[in-house]
């Protein structure tokens, strides 16, 4: 009787022990499923460039499949994760990601993800130019594609070796080979992506060898292709090119649509790019957060513990012994405690500075790369822009045409000057400006800038005057680019706010030992003047003196910072006084080297102007 009632206990717990086990791999099954969904979307999300989508939908697969121990969607997690950070020309963090798949796919022996992501590092190599790097994954690539007898893997090694040899080594005859080759092998694949992409290289190729119908036959399947399934960086791609390829063939009124809709695209897509960095960044730092405050309630229970199994010991031993201990015990903790809580507090404030201070420098970077990118890019439109509007206005046009076409190049100039100062600004901020000394006249230079502002001055009934110091030898050694940047940035915003006025520019001479000179520069108008609490402001980008004045007289507010950035730069600074109403003086102070000695009479202030000037 015992013995078949174990045996009924024993057939109890293996039942339920089965039935746990198939609902514990039948829950498996299901986040399995709901991982290959969210990575699908994943993919959707990045040819979209709905990147703060791609970037949620990536983090909670990727979080689900360590939950679950499956090494091989963790890995293609970190695969597409590369594929977001590829599109979004974060190249670096793209390779990272990349590392760690191809760490977890050899490990697994899995070698259909370990040739793509073999092609992914060869695209980020096409993209840095290296061209023995991008050539050997592409290899690898190839061979595991080989053994499995991949086809579609095959033409998409292909299409990089053919991109490989147009934008590395400039070679479209033979890109059109690979390229070629690649339409053989994936004509029975449905994988649009890959066909607009190859569609789109073929159109440049043939673009490069002038075959300009061919191209464009080929851009607008591309673009089809592209817009009927929402990849939106193809989409704007492909405009652009097409832009160009009706341009080389004089249709300008459909290569300015063509490019309008490109700029229109690049708009949306710099606001989706923006948002998806500051989500990345909010989702790095939460996730830092939490781990660290997990790790501290785990130690803060160790020790909990430990404190209670000293407490249950020294029960044993005697009262009198635990009345003492216990009183020493709930100091010793309330003093650790005490100690702990404020440890954790800097400790905690530490990670939340350098977290901080890592997202700003992360955000710094990614705002860097994306003005100078964009910037790039606009420029040269608009110089195609200003340049045909200028033929345009040799071409006899009629009155009210002379009109829109002096409107436009107007407004096209402008544009450009004002992309040419973030970019000045841009380069300033990232070090990248070097001094370039050169011997120079001094006084030349100066009248020169002069004569080029004299224009802007008459058309506002302003004087311009120089004043330069006999004293000061003709020949400096110095960088007289940046110093005809600074004094056009400072005398260009001393007659933006003065009408009807006077402008002095002054150079002085402080003091001459041995070959070294130091030169005062000064600028002073009669215009609107500056409130002592707007001084400091106004040398900060994108920054005026008011609200007011910004309406009244336009402009970006950069002329000041990139002055301010370029003396830092010489090892000087801008100097500022003024009052409201009253007129504004800036001064700085630069050292040269006098190549000659000064000329042998007085130290009297030239008062005259350059005839071109009077």
């Amino acid at each position: 009787m015992n013995k078949f009632i174990l045996c009924v206990v024993a057939l109890l717990l293996f039942s339920f022990s089965y039935a746990n086990q198939e609902k514990t791999l039948q829950e498996r099954e299901e986040i399995t499923a709901t991982i290959e969904q969210l990575l699908s979307d994943a993919e959707e999300s990045i040819n979209s460039v709905e990147f703060d989508m791609a970037l949620q939908q990536l983090n909670t697969a990727l979080e689900l499949s360590r939950s679950i121990d499956h090494p091989r969607l963790t890995a293609l997690s970190s695969s597409i994760m590369s594929q977001l950070y590829y599109v979004r020309h974060e190249y670096d963090k793209a390779a990272t990601e990349l590392q760690r798949a191809i760490s977890i796919q050899r490990r697994i022996q899995d070698e259909e993800g370990l040739a793509f992501s073999y092609v992914s590092y060869g695209k980020i190599f096409i993209q840095k130019k290296n061209f023995e790097r991008a050539s050997e994954y592409l290899n690898l690539a190839a061979e595991r594609f080989q053994k499995q007898e991949n086809i579609e893997g095959l033409g998409i090694v292909d299409l990089n070796r053919g991109i490989l040899h147009l934008n590395v080594h400039n070679e479209p005859k033979k890109a059109l080979v690979y390229f070629a080759q690649a339409e053989e092998k994936l004509k029975d694949v449905e994988n649009p992506y890959e066909r607009s992409r190859l569609l789109y290289f073929k159109s440049r190729a043939h673009q490069l060898l002038e075959n300009y119908g061919i191209a464009l036959e080929n851009a607008r399947e591309a673009l089809a292709i592209s817009e009927e399934k929402n990849f939106q960086s193809m989409v704007l791609y492909t405009h652009k090119l097409i832009s160009e390829l009706l341009e080389a063939t004089g249709n300008y009124d459909q290569a300015l649509e063509q490019l309008q809709a490109s700029y229109n695209l690049k708009d949306s897509l710099y606001n989706l790019s923006v948002k998806a960095i500051a989500l990345d960044a909010n989702a790095r730092y939460g996730v830092d957060a939490l781990k660290n405050t997990l790790n501290k309630l785990s130690k803060r229970n160790e020790e909990q513990e430990r404190t209670l199994k000293v407490n249950k010991l020294t029960t044993i031993l005697s009262v009198a012994l635990i009345t003492i201990l216990s009183l020493l015990t709930l100091s010793l903790y309330k003093n650790n405690n005490l100690r702990a809580r404020a440890n954790d507090l800097l400790q905690k404030k530490n990670s939340e500075l350098i977290t901080a201070k890592e997202n700003a420098e992360k955000a710094s970077l990614a705002k860097a790369q994306f003005l100078s990118t964009i910037t790039h890019e606009l420029r040269t439109p608009l110089y195609a822009v200003t340049g045909l509007t200028h033929l345009l206005l040799e071409e006899s046009p009629t009155e009210n045409q002379k009109e829109h076409l002096n409107s436009l190049k107007f407004s096209g100039e402008y544009l450009l000057s004002l992309i040419n100062n973030i970019l000045d600004l841009n380069k300033l901020e990232a070090k990248k400006v070097e001094i370039l000394e050169s011997s120079f006249n001094l006084q030349k230079r100066i009248s020169d800038v002069l004569i080029a502002l004299k224009n802007s001055a008459e058309d506002k009934k302003t004087k311009l005057h120089l004043e330069f110091d006999k004293d000061i030898p003709h020949k400096l050694k110095g960088d007289p680019l940046k110093i005809s940047q600074i004094l056009i940035n400072l005398i260009g915003n001393s007659i933006k706010f003065t009408e009807n006025g006077d402008i002095w520019v002054r150079v002085k001479k402080l003091n001459h030992a041995d070959s070294r000179i130091l030169l005062r520069f000064e600028v002073e108008d009669t215009g609107e003047g500056i409130s002592k609490e707007k001084q400091k402001a106004i040398f900060e980008n994108f920054t005026q003196g008011s609200l007011q004045i910004n309406r009244k007289f336009g402009g970006t507010g950069l002329g000041l910072s990139i002055v301010k950035n370029l003396l830092t730069l010489m090892g000087s600074e801008i100097h500022l006084e003024s009052e409201l109403g009253e007129g504004s003086l800036f001064f700085f102070d630069l050292n040269f080297e006098a190549l000659e000695a000064a000329p042998p009479n007085s130290k009297e202030t030239n008062n005259t102007i350059p005839e071109l000037l009077s």
